[in-house]
């Protein structure tokens, strides 16, 4: 038997499972055939999101429905008589589109936590992409979305019949997508420092668990979006201990004190600071997120010296880092922000390229 490839997969099924850049993938090739698909996976992993990035990337409407709140009679409609035609006439939901032209995808959330009937409803909707006399939109696209059963939710086993509608795929969590997801959103630099020190914390939701609070890829968003300074330490470590749990809140915000410490990335690309005092490994990985984020919004501000703001960026890195930040930090810049640099330009390239180019090239290859 296979062994699990990561924790998530462990506590679940040993289905074969998918990272979340190979379930976009695999949603948009779906969505161009038209063939309805529903990806499962444990909660706060990033299903909903694949598929808003999707349709952000694609100029689509996400037509989001909740099953679980829905009743048949919300699927197939009210029926109403007809005196024109002498007959009964069903009235479509007001969800579902009406325009010829729409692209939208009808995304199906949390379908098997939908009551059996509502999941019956929903047959002719997504096989034969009709209900009533209703018709969808040529161009509207399905996706559905669950918890597995192991996940602890409220769930009913989805009827075979309906099962044998979608082509089925299961999520796994997966550091690397989650890093590139997570600078292009420009997630708290102390949160991607600390998970990229302690990979195996990004994830921990145990099903047989009685935590309410967990760490998941959603719940440390939740973290970055609380963390302020004007907060009482206590009360910030509350809020952290509420989304990701009271182990990992400890030694996070412990993490964050070492960070706070650090140079200002600011004064780094300025010139004003050269060197790194403090040499504890989680917090010069917040640093290195910290110098990414920072030339990238003096690109994207069109600042005059950029150039020499890249240049003291490659500078202080090979000066202070060793060489997995070095890379780490190359591969972001270069990666996931493309960011234009000029080897002309840079006094810093020749020695670079030299010590760090080889390391670079096989990182990007490797995603």
């Amino acid at each position: 038997m296979a062994r699990p490839k990561n924790k998530e997969q462990a506590v679940g099924s040993q289905n074969r499972t998918v990272t979340p850049n190979e379930a976009k993938s695999a949603l948009t090739h779906c969505i161009k055939l038209q063939r309805p698909l529903m990806m499962w996976g444990a909660p706060g992993i990033g299903k909903s999101d694949i598929v808003k990035q999707i349709a952000d990337s694609q100029k689509r409407e996400v037509i989001d429905i909740r099953l679980p709140l829905w009743e048949p009679t919300d699927i197939k409609g009210i029926p109403y008589y007809n005196a024109k035609e002498n007959n009964m006439v069903w009235a479509s939901p007001a969800e579902l589109p009406t325009d010829p032209k729409s692209t939208a995808i009808i995304f199906l959330d949390e379908l098997n936590s939908a009551a059996p009937a509502v999941q019956a409803a929903a047959y002719q909707l997504i096989l034969n992409r009709r209900v009533g006399q209703y018709y969808l939109p040529e161009g509207v696209a399905i996706v559905a979305a669950g918890n597995r059963d192991v996940d602890r939710g409220v769930t009913y086993r989805m009827p075979a019949p309906l099962a044998n509608r979608f082509v089925h795929i299961e999520l796994r969590v997966d550091y690397d997508d989650w890093l590139q997801w997570a600078t292009k959103q420009h997630i708290h630099s102390d949160v991607v420092g600390y998970v990229t020190f302690a990979k195996q914390d990004l994830y921990d939701f145990d099903p047989k668990g009685s935590s309410r609070s967990f760490a998941t890829p959603r719940s440390w968003s939740f973290v970055s979006q609380l963390l302020s300074d004007t907060l009482p330490e206590s009360t910030l470590t509350d809020l952290v201990a509420g989304a990701v749990g009271e182990g990992l809140a400890v030694k996070f915000m412990n993490h964050r004190k070492v960070s706070g410490q650090l140079p200002n990335p600011s004064d780094i690309l300025s010139g004003k600071v050269k060197d790194l005092k403090c040499k504890e490994i989680s917090a010069m990985y917040s640093l290195t997120v910290s110098l990414c984020y920072e030339l990238q919004q003096a690109h994207e501000k069109k600042t005059k010296n950029w150039n020499e703001q890249a240049d003291r960026f490659f500078h202080y890195m090979m000066d202070n880092f060793e060489t997995e930040l070095v890379v780490m930090g190359a591969k972001i810049a270069l990666t996931n922000y493309k960011l234009p640099f000029d080897p002309s330009k840079l006094k810093s390239f020749d020695r670079f390229h030299k010590k760090f180019g080889k390391y670079v090239i096989t990182a990007m290859e490797s995603k």
